[in-house]
């Protein structure tokens, strides 16, 4: 039913919690697991001066997060792929997915870095959902 799994991450610790289900799927399906993490433009531009730093920091974050889907996702025996992309999170993530041929993506809530946080940017989880053309998995953040 399902021949490959999104499973975007923004590096916060809830990702832990959205493996157990996404790769449970992806297991049972023998998928092909897609990681990825988008460099959110706006934090970027939004550093002005510091902006390079701020874009260098961000995507070293995401190397480390991609590496932790695509190593539990090979610890459970699939196939994984991973991708570190600069934009918008919600528009890179549903880009994504039409350019992979996605069946599935798997999506966790409450996932801000304290970043985005402080930005108050809204919910990437709530504008994939309202604009994915395919099933979204979302797991709850567990208290």
């Amino acid at each position: 039913m399902y021949d490959s799994v999104l499973i975007p991450t923004d590096g916060s610790e809830m990702i832990d919690t959205t493996l157990e289900h996404g790769l449970r799927i992806a297991v049972d399906n023998d998928a092909t697991v897609h990681a990825l993490y988008v460099v959110d433009s706006r934090v970027a531009r939004a550093a002005e001066d510091a902006r390079e730093e701020v874009e260098s920091s961000l995507r070293a974050e995401g190397e480390n997060a991609i590496e932790h889907v695509r190593s539990r996702a090979e610890e459970s025996g699939l196939e994984a792929t991973s991708e570190i992309r600069t934009g918008t999170p919600q528009k890179e993530i549903i880009e994504y997915t039409e350019d992979h041929e996605i069946d599935l993506i798997a999506i966790g809530t409450h996932g801000k870095s304290p970043r985005e946080k402080l930005l108050s940017m809204g919910s990437v989880t709530e504008r994939v959902v309202d604009n994915a053309s395919v099933p979204v998995l979302v797991v709850r953040d567990q208290p």
